[in-house]
Parts: structure tokens; C-alpha cells; sequence
């Protein structure tokens, strides 16, 4: 079972430290992922982006699969 701190969600964070969503993506949720982009893309018009591409990184590195 992969949880967190496991390869998977290290290689996740790393992912969304690039892309805010892709490693949610990576990690199969999908709708999540597309929330975390879309919300990263809108709010850095605004120079707020940031924030939620920080709350992509910890997502991605703290998920625990149910």
C-alpha cells in the first residue's frame, strides 16, 4: 500500500511542483487535479497562484488512498 511519504506521492509533489494538479493527476483524481490547474491558473492573474500551488504540493505529498 502506498501512503504518505511513500515513492509515489514524493514523485506526485515533485510533479506539482511544476504543474499545480499533475500529481494529483498522476495519482488518478482526476477532478481534483483539474480543480487544483484551474484554480493555480485563474488566481495567479492575481498574483494568488501561488497559494494554491503550494496546496497542490502538499496534497500530492500527504494523500493517503483510501
Amino acid at each position: 500500500m502506498a501512503g504518505q511519504g511513500s515513492t509515489g506521492n514524493v514523485i506526485a509533489a515533485l510533479c506539482s511542483f511544476f504543474i499545480p494538479g499533475l500529481g494529483q493527476l498522476i495519482q488518478g483524481r482526476l477532478i481534483m487535479a483539474i480543480i487544483q490547474f484551474v484554480l493555480a491558473g485563474l488566481l495567479w492573474l492575481v498574483l494568488l497562484g501561488w497559494l494554491v500551488h503550494l496546496w497542490s504540493i502538499l496534497d500530492a505529498a500527504m494523500y493517503k488512498p483510501s
